[in-house]
């Protein structure tokens, strides 16, 4: 979830979670007032009629319509003393003008007379429906909510646009970061001081990040060559040794260990190299890539070297499979595989290419059980009968797949020993 959606969430549950609790005591409020007046409205009525009998006077009908009623009644002086002279209740009340029920705000007051008398006068005057009321509270309510809540949504997702600005141009910048490429300085004004800083620290960051690439990859090229050529002038020695006549057949044994493991780690110096420099991204060329002339090529080679082995090649292709990368690192991986498929199969072996607009696979027969999936490509394994390989193969098929946003996976099917390379839906890159 985008930050300015999570903001915008946040807060209209806070704003809804708001509006909800203050309509609850501003119904009770409302409520309370309506009865406060028509409480003194009573009261008012209640006084009249009580002066009013008292002086003997006519009441009128104007004290007796639909809307105001009254009932005066004699009561004991033991219901006096017993029960509240003044009392407010609300009540269902019959009104005859109009023949129903009517819900009724009613005060009821005891009063006693000149002669010691006592009377109760009941005052009731209709009252506000108050199920309608709550209706009526609801509907206005649930529309201020939702003007409240998309109002503020609205004015919230232009302000956080506004104010984040700054930010979202610095995850721009950020993206467009390459360790290999010279970047442009980062132009990103603001007055926000916290931005401000953050544009600092992470521009900093990445000059630190490219700095530290550059010195790595000049440390590692530096160490290979530097490494490369001891490691000649000690095989040349060695081979000049070896053709001294007087050398026994032990020493004779014994230098060509030697000479085979300067071999190996010439070789494993080479690979290690060619790993770094995939793993620091020095391979930028990006162009649509043959899988199906790129095998086609490196098979014409492999097959004439492993031809003793006489491994039978087999082309199952529903369409060919392209990909836009580095053409150089697409030979690498594709160099790996075959080899690998080649190196560990079995005498008249078969080595099966299949290929599809979305993967590209490769299986080959050889040993009867499963490779370690968790393993296979991490570096320096290889497999028990195979002691002199660097184990660094599929390590670099790995990594490949990984800078170029490819996905690589092996399983063990039919016998086989099957290598997928495809697209990556994920979006690696």
């Amino acid at each position: 979830m985008k930050l300015l959606h999570h903001i915008t969430l946040r807060l209209s549950i806070l704003m809804s979670l708001l509006i909800l609790f203050w309509s609850v005591p501003f119904y009770y409020a409302l409520i309370e007032e309506v009865n406060d007046e028509t409480d003194d409205s009573l009261e008012e009525m209640a006084e009249t009629i009580i002066k009013r009998t008292l002086a003997g006077e006519e009441l009128g009908s104007a004290f007796s319509s639909s809307n105001n009623q009254f009932h005066i009644r004699d009561v004991s002086a033991e219901y006096a003393a017993t029960h509240d002279h003044i009392r407010y209740e609300d009540r269902e009340v019959y009104v005859k003008e109009m023949r129903e029920y009517e819900s009724a705000r009613m005060l009821t007051t005891i009063y006693c007379d000149d002669d010691g008398a006592f009377h109760e006068l009941e005052v009731y005057t209709p009252h506000i429906e108050k199920d309608d009321l709550r209706e009526t509270i609801f509907k206005w309510m649930l529309a201020l909510a939702l003007t409240l809540l998309f109002g503020t949504m609205l004015l919230n997702t232009l302000s956080i646009r506004l104010t984040m600005k700054p930010l979202y141009n610095l995850l721009k910048w950020t993206e467009q970061f390459r360790l290999h490429k010279k970047m442009s300085k980062l132009v990103n004004p603001t007055n926000i001081h916290e931005f401000r800083q953050l544009n600092e620290t992470v521009e900093q960051s990445m000059l630190r990040s490219q700095k530290q690439f550059e010195l790595q990859k000049n440390f590692i090229g530096n160490a290979s060559h530097e490494l490369q050529t001891p490691l000649a002038v000690c095989m040349n020695h060695l081979e000049l040794m070896l053709e001294d006549p007087n050398l026994e057949e032990k020493q004779i044994v014994e230098i060509g260990k030697v000479i085979r493991t300067l071999k190996n780690m010439t070789q494993l110096n080479r690979t290690l190299l060619v790993l770094s420099r995939i793993d620091n991204g020095q391979f930028t060329k990006s162009e649509s890539v043959s899988f199906r002339e790129v095998t086609a090529r490196i098979l014409t080679d492999l097959q004439s070297i492993f031809a003793s082995m006489d491994i039978r090649v087999e082309t199952r292709s529903s369409s060919d499979f392209q990909y836009v990368m580095d053409p150089t690192l697409a030979s690498m991986l594709l160099t790996n595989l075959l080899k690998n498929a080649f190196v560990h199969n079995r005498q008249g072996g078969r080595i099966v290419l299949e290929s599809s607009a979305d993967h590209f696979r490769i299986s080959n027969t050889g040993t009867e059980n499963a490779l370690p999936t968790n393993q296979i490509f991490e570096p320096f394994y290889h497999s028990p009968d195979k002691p002199n390989s660097t184990g660094l193969g599929l390590p670099i098929t790995k990594s490949i797949c990984r800078q170029s946003g490819l996905y690589i996976k092996y399983e063990y099917l039919d016998a086989m020993h099957c290598f997928e390379v495809g697209k990556d839906h994920t979006d690696l890159k």
